[in-house]
């Protein structure tokens, strides 16, 4: 290949411009691009006219590696960005090396230098706020004894005047002189306090603006910070993948046995990464702007960040130019808080009184007993997971019953949303309460089972927590379950479907259904679906879980609503990872509360105080906001919870034995109990044995029907019937509230014989 134009030939401070030849992708091959180097920062364009606004993609070359591959080609990466170039001869590939190498021995040089003279300003300014503090010091020293004088001589003069009350006639003329000259002293103390007061106001405000820069610089150096370690955890991750690549092929090349000698490496299989979380909590956040008006955020900081959503870690564009076009398709706005730098602690949340039955705080060790995962499901690949019969390794001994029950571990935020009389901030706490439900599922990569068709689970934790939950599996073909979960102030009940894929690398599950809510006192109706789940690195390396996608509350009750954004983990983009936002709306699409935070770890809250349009965004709303409120916050995990399936504290308590419930309740289920206990074997034996009787069970019914001519009978729930749904318009389960009368009268004789 040969260029149209030569290279502008490289400077002694290692700034040049030219055209190179970057590899973008296997169906575009090397495509020609102008590369200016300037300043450390070697950036690229389309052609030389885009050079003064567009930008494709740019490499800081103070972290750059850059490496010769042949004579014409050479390759410079940094962090998560690498650009394979190729000049159009030798020389011109000799001169952007050098200046490449020279750029990043500068900019080194530029870097230490900085470093020097930051210190010796870090300590000058320790100097002047010793002195700003020993001069405030010394203002508060004179008020207090300006303070101690005025008592003095207030109370000489009030004696004065009291005795002249007592005795009015009597050596008047004397008295009225000791008066005037106690009140004279009085009023030069008076005067001298005022001033004290005047001198240490002023002062103040002085040091008070110096005060504000140097914690702005702190500010600043903590960002730095922040996006070094960032970049120092992306290197460490590339550097772990590149040598569990090379072990890996080593092994290869040692046990290859063949006539060929062959044996083949794939790289796309073994390809996973971690997410990298961020050791401090953001104060700007990204929020999605309401559907209705179109809103897409655009950030105060002059920052774009682009939001890529469905795109999962293991699907990265494999070019810059692919991830410029996708940061083209969605570019959003931040919000900026009033007072970012504190974050006000909610103070609704109840304080419940701990009382009930003393529950069980662990369960039975996880046996260390490895599978061949692969040879299970190698030929599975684009079916629906729930007809693949999975063995009870890749569980955990809840069903999915039990699991959906964790739900409500933090059900305290809709006891707060229940004391609100803002209905607007109810939907913030609502969303808060939706966002955790989400919360143990980062390290939860376990499968619960599958429930029986009539299986059903209780969770009365009335006495405990203030709610009380049951669930039935409806129907077999498709999987559905219902719930219902009543607390002291709030109604919640569901039914729903799940969906799921496996796509070789990663596995994706859809919840299909509606969750209503209502609130006793507010009368606020919110329904919402859930979010798309994503598992990653299902055959080769850590297993690790991602949420991605939108999804809204509504009020039927007030038209107000909430879009809340689950952004994908991706090494493409700063964003916070498992990062989640969103704008609570009026009637009127009038934004009222922001929602941040991250749904592994917490949320906040805070109340929009003032809108305005960005012009420099295109138009786009900045919304600036009162200090956060903290709403939700993820409990500490339990000691040695990694060998107990990374469960919860609720969760540990869910399979445990209680007197008098139903006799299809998951805690009798006979293969998820000898999981639990470690019986592996027999748990897998048992659980073909009731899959092979529900099997046999349908069969023996199909067959009555088709005697009888009656055709197949519909299955009928024991505690959920369905109905037409006015608001969703939608055939959904009603709870028919039997059951816990049931319970109490022990009638337990609808209830089929499925374990």
């Amino acid at each position: 290949m040969h260029s149209d134009a030569k290279s502008k030939g490289g400077s002694p401070d290692g700034n040049m411009k030219g055209w190179l030849y970057k590899w973008t992708n296997y169906l575009k091959g090397y495509q020609k691009r102008w590369f200016v180097l300037e300043n450390g920062l070697l950036s690229y364009y389309r052609n030389q006219a885009e050079a003064a606004h567009s930008c494709r993609g740019s490499i800081n070359v103070v972290g750059a590696f850059i490496d010769v591959a042949d004579s014409c080609t050479f390759v410079i990466s940094c962090d998560s960005q690498t650009f394979h170039l190729r000049a159009s001869n030798e020389v011109e590939k000799q001169k952007w090396v050098l200046c490449l190498e020279v750029a990043k021995s500068n900019a080194i040089q530029l870097m230490e230098e900085e470093s020097d003279e930051e210190l010796g300003s870090t300590q000058d300014e320790e100097i002047d706020y010793q002195g700003s503090i020993k001069q405030l010091t010394g203002k508060l020293d004179d008020m207090n004894t300006c303070n101690d004088l005025i008592e003095r001589h207030f109370g000489s003069l009030q004696r004065a005047l009291s005795e002249l009350e007592k005795n009015p006639e009597h050596d008047t003329a004397v008295r009225s002189k000791i008066i005037s000259e106690r009140a004279t002293l009085f009023k030069i103390t008076s005067n001298a306090m005022i001033n004290a007061c005047h001198d240490f106001l002023e002062l103040g405000q002085t040091q008070g603006r110096k005060w504000q820069k140097i914690l702005q610089h702190e500010r600043d150096k903590r960002l730095h910070l922040e996006e070094t370690i960032e970049t120092l955890a992306k290197q460490h991750n590339k550097l772990e993948k590149a040598c569990r690549e090379a072990t890996t092929l080593e092994g290869i090349k040692t046990e290859a046995v063949g006539d060929d000698g062959d044996a083949a490496s794939e790289d796309d299989e073994n390809e996973f990464y971690d997410a990298v979380d961020e050791p401090a909590f953001p104060t700007v956040v990204e929020i999605p702007g309401p559907r209705a008006h179109r809103r897409t955020p655009s950030g105060t900081s002059g920052l774009s960040v682009s939001s890529n959503e469905g795109l999962g870690v293991g699907d990265m564009p494999s070019s810059d130019e692919d991830m410029q076009e996708t940061r083209r398709e969605a570019m959003v706005a931040v919000v900026e808080s009033s007072n970012a730098s504190e974050t006000q602690i909610n103070h609704h949340v109840s304080k419940r009184i701990m009382t009930g039955p003393v529950r069980r705080d662990k369960v039975p060790e996880k046996p260390n007993i490895s599978l061949d995962l692969w040879s299970i499901i190698k030929n599975c690949i684009g079916k629906e997971l729930s007809r693949i019969p999975m063995p009870v390794n890749v569980n955990e001994p809840l069903s999915m019953l039990q699991r959906v029950a964790e739900d409500y571990e933090y059900s305290d935020i809709l006891d707060s949303a229940a004391d609100c009389t803002d209905t607007c901030e109810e939907l913030a706490y609502v969303a808060a309460f939706s966002i955790s439900c989400y919360g143990n599922t980062n390290n939860r990569t376990t499968k619960p089972f599958n429930p029986l068709l009539g299986e059903s689970y209780e969770c009365d934790r009335w006495d405990e927590l203030g709610w009380r939950y049951f669930a039935e599996q409806v129907s077999h073909h498709p999987p559905a379950a219902a719930l219902h979960c009543e607390g002291r102030d709030w109604t919640c009940w569901a039914d729903f479907t799940i969906n799921s894929k496996f796509r070789g690398k990663y596995l994706q599950v859809f919840p299909n259904g509606t969750t209503h809510l209502t609130f006793k006192r507010t009368g606020s109706h919110y329904t919402y679906q859930k979010a798309v789940v994503t598992v990653h690195n299902i055959i080769v390396g850590k297993l690790w879980v991602d949420l991605s996608g939108e999804t809204e509350i509504y009020n039927h009750n007030t038209k107000e609503s909430c879009r809340l954004v689950f952004k994908p983990s991706t090494y493409f983009t700063r964003d916070t990872p498992r990062k989640v936002t969103g704008v609570v709306v009026d009637a009127s699409g009038a934004a009222r509360y922001i929602v941040s935070g991250t749904w592994d770890r917490k949320v906040e809250i805070a109340k929009v105080l003032k809108e305005r349009i960005d012009k420099a965004g295109k138009g786009k709303p900045v919304y600036e906001t009162g200090p956060p409120q903290l709403v939700w916050q993820k409990n500490q995990p339990l000691q040695n919870s990694e060998k107990m399936y990374n469960m919860s504290g609720l969760a540990v308590t869910l399979n445990e034995f209680e007197p008098g419930v139903s006799p299809t309740d998951s805690r009798f289920r006979p293969d998820q109990r000898l999981m639990e206990n470690g019986h592996w074997n027999e748990a897998n034996q048992e659980k073909l044995r009731l899959e092979e009787k529900q099997r046999t069970k349908r069969r023996k019914k199909e067959v009555e029907a088709a005697e009888t001519g009656s055709g197949p009978e519909t299955y009928r729930p024991n505690w959920f019937e369905r109905r037409l749904d006015p608001l969703t318009n939608t055939v959904a389960y009603s709870f028919k509230d039997e059951y816990w009368q049931c319970k109490q009268r022990k009638d337990w004789e609808r209830c089929p014989d499925i374990f």
